[in-house]
């Protein structure tokens, strides 16, 4: 990096400080730290959960896949989010943003309480935290990847600073610095990502000896074989259908801080637009940015092995791209770290501030407003800096990629199944009961696929004629879903009375505001 990458980085930098300072102003009490008092707008809504989704993971284990097996990245990636997100348009969407304006909930976690029972909401919160710390670990560690190769200083350094501001915008801000600053960083990335898009296809072109925008389909014709496939490696149907499961749960919710963008929105209206536009994103966006990742085989062939991991998009950025530009490539990298981690630090302090702490601390549950504000801040830096201790040990977790996809993702199942089902009323015969028995089979199945207990991962894997990637990621996730709806049935056939309270809830959280009866419309404060 030279000295105008540096400027333009530092520029970044303050520029993200000074929006969480002047957040500050916005927020006057846990309702705006957690979710900005329910006034923003659609379309922030919207980009911030888009930007909230993924991090400079994409550009450093995905990017890798990209390059070693091509098209299929953004077909099991990509594609199953976008639809994911729509199909939360019409489904859990509009039931967030109305258990805000109807039961005046302030984290993800406060329904499940009167859903099921508090016992099920502890146990949720407890292990969803404690599954967070790993997923945001990987992701300082991808920006500690990225810096550290662009700027030659140590990973833990880079770790460090990069972990520094963003405790410092979000600790301040809450919800208000971490949708702005998503905004800010969207614009940032958007037009650093079209840059090296345009220097990709130029460079193509030369090479080629194509015109235009003809190398977006000639390339394919120059990469390897089998690189335009939709899958690929250990990435097969089975693979896809299992991460299909996942982001459907975890994109509509099961991951806090999006079902926190959800709650922020003003209507059930808004959420519904928000969620169509960052399926939208998802859908086009990708095809941006992983198209420089394809065409890297042509660009820069014969790549050392090593790079493949994570440092190939770092290599295509310092080869092709000039002074400043690096700079803005990197802080673009940085600005989605930053979006991911810190909308997570800000749902996980709600869940700890507004769930956890009044269960096990009586002076918790009788805070000041004041007091609890200070009590968020206090969460959120203690759990950025246990998310960059485990960054610090990330080969202990299979590096970047083994944080995200073997760990998080096949382990968020177990923990969003009854969370994300329970919202919905055809689903309300499964009770505690039915949660219990899904976290603990999902729980259980991921160690003895993971760890291939018995041979049981081999097995699985030979009948389904996949790899062992696919049985870990799909197995723990069906078993939970089939338990839970199964407890379910049972309790049905049985003719075991449900919960009044769930029930009222149930009903309330599916209809429109314009067709909700106005003694229901008050809603109840769960907390």
């Amino acid at each position: 990096m030279q000295w105008l990458d540096w400027t333009v980085m530092a520029v970044f930098l303050f520029l993200m400080v000074a929006i969480g300072w002047g957040s500050k102003y916005l927020v006057k009490n846990t309702k705006d730290y957690f979710t900005g008092g329910g006034k923003m707008p659609w379309w922030l809504v919207g980009i911030s959960h888009h930007m909230s989704g993924y991090s400079a993971v994409v550009f450093t284990a995905y990017a890798g896949i990209a390059y070693k097996y091509g098209f299929t990245i953004y077909f099991w990636w990509a594609v199953p989010i976008s639809m994911a997100c729509f199909l939360g348009v019409f489904v859990f969407a509009p039931r967030w943003s109305r258990l805000r304006t109807r039961y005046h909930i302030e984290s993800p976690m406060e329904f499940i309480a009167t859903r099921y029972d508090v016992p099920t909401q502890q146990l949720l919160a407890w292990w969803g935290v404690l599954l967070k710390i790993l997923d945001v670990g990987a992701k300082w560690a991808a920006i500690g990847v990225i810096i550290s190769t662009f700027a030659n200083i140590d990973l833990i350094w880079a770790i460090l600073i990069s972990v520094a501001v963003g405790l410092f915008y979000s600790t301040i801000g809450g919800l208000w610095a971490g949708t702005i600053t998503d905004f800010v960083q969207f614009l940032v990335q958007f037009a650093a990502g079209v840059i090296m898009f345009i220097v990709a296809m130029l460079k193509l072109n030369e090479l080629l000896g194509t015109h235009g925008i003809e190398s977006l389909w000639k390339l394919w014709e120059h990469l390897p074989e089998g690189y335009s496939n939709c899958f690929a490696g250990p990435y097969d149907a089975t693979f896809t259908v299992g991460w299909l499961l996942v982001v459907i749960l975890s994109f509509n919710g099961g991951t806090w801080n999006l079902a926190q963008r959800y709650i922020a929105a003003p209507t059930s209206k808004d959420a519904k637009k928000a969620a169509i536009l960052s399926a939208a994103l998802y859908l086009i966006w990708p095809l941006v940015l992983f198209f420089p990742m394809w065409a890297a085989p042509i660009l820069v062939p014969n790549v050392n092995e090593s790079l493949l991991n994570n440092n190939i998009y770092a290599m295509l950025v310092m080869k092709f791209l000039g002074p400043g530009m690096v700079g803005l490539m990197l802080a673009s990298l940085v600005a989605h770290t930053l979006a991911m981690t810190t909308s997570d630090a800000t749902a996980i302090t709600a869940v700890v501030t507004r769930d956890i702490a009044p269960r096990v601390w009586k002076r918790a549950a009788s805070f000041t407003e004041k007091e609890s504000l200070l009590f968020a801040r206090v969460v959120t830096f203690a759990f950025l800096a246990a998310t960059a201790v485990i960054a610090f040990y990330k080969d202990s977790f299979g590096d970047i990629i083994g944080l995200v996809v073997s760990w998080y993702s096949a382990m968020l199942g177990p923990v969003a199944v009854p969370m994300i089902l329970g919202l919905l009323p055809i689903f309300r015969r499964s009770n505690h009961i039915a949660a219990y028995a899904s976290i603990f089979s999902g729980i259980v199945m991921f160690f003895v696929t993971k760890y291939n207990v018995l041979g049981i991962t081999t097995e699985y894997a030979n009948i389904l004629g996949t790899k062992a990637e696919g049985v870990n990621m799909l197995i723990p996730i069906l078993t939970s879903l089939v338990v839970y709806c199964f407890v379910g049935l049972i309790f049905w056939t049985r003719g075991i009375p449900t919960k009044k309270e769930s029930d009222d809830m149930l009903a309330a959280i599916s209809l429109d505001e314009t067709t909700v009866p106005s003694t229901t419309s008050q809603g109840t404060d769960l907390a």
